[in-house]
């Protein structure tokens, strides 16, 4: 019986199942846990422009403006996660998407200049403590993992002229492209212009401010190609 609430559990929550000697005590905890989780994600769905009857939301969390923010199926939102979907294009979440706690995806700018918006595939996951900044269009493919405390952004500050304040010189949005089955490392800050491409790995700790070519192994300060991965 507890394995088969075990690999229930897996299904809910969109994870592998995994030969866990959970106690029944524990099982209970965490079924508890997604029962309140899903109820607040039944209070948030009113407000959202296209959900999923299931969903789960943690403690603390917040989404501004959602009649902007679409997701799929199997959305689970960790605890102390805020989202700020306000932007010319809004936010769309594909199937089986994952952010955990006391992560941030901010699309609002200045109203002079509102953020181009989001695209995020299907079997994405955002590990806890990252920061999406999106000004720029930020395009997200499927099968994509990005590492907790990890930061991504779509808008540079201009300072071509060192006799202007650099706030006074505006800015510039080229946008961020990550391709699919993409695993971005613990600690990685990805800048605007870039474009990861399909099964790429950036090294943990990396900071990526040119392209990456695909079935490529990147890390350093700036990025730079460890080596190469085999096709197949």
């Amino acid at each position: 019986m507890k394995h088969k609430l075990v690999s229930w559990l897996s299904r809910l929550s969109g994870r592998p199942t995994l030969e866990l000697h959970y106690t029944y005590y524990a099982l209970a905890v965490i079924l508890i846990g997604y029962a309140f989780n899903l109820v607040r994600y039944q209070l948030h769905r009113p407000f959202l422009l296209r959900s999923p009857f299931i969903g789960f939301i943690g403690s603390g969390s917040k989404i501004y403006y959602g009649r902007y923010f679409s997701i799929g199926a199997s959305a689970n939102i960790g605890a102390q996660v805020v989202i700020r979907c306000l932007s010319k294009n809004g936010i769309v979440i594909g199937d089986n998407f994952t952010i955990r706690d006391s992560s941030k995806i901010d699309c609002i700018g200045v109203l002079s200049e509102p953020s181009s918006g989001l695209s995020i595939g299907n079997h994405v996951g955002i590990s806890e403590n990252c920061f999406i900044q999106v000004r720029g269009f930020l395009e997200i493919g499927d099968h994509v993992i990005i590492g907790p405390n990890s930061t991504i952004i779509t808008e540079n500050h201009r300072f071509d002229d060192p006799d202007i304040a650099i706030r006074l010189q505006g800015t510039e949005r080229k946008g961020v492209v990550i391709g699919n089955n993409v695993w971005i490392g613990a600690g990685c800050t990805v800048l605007d212009g870039v474009n990861i491409g399909d099964n790429a790995i950036i090294a943990a700790g990396a900071v990526v401010v040119s392209d990456v070519e695909p079935y490529t192994i990147f890390g350093g300060i700036p990025a730079r190609l460890i080596k190469r991965r085999d096709s197949k």
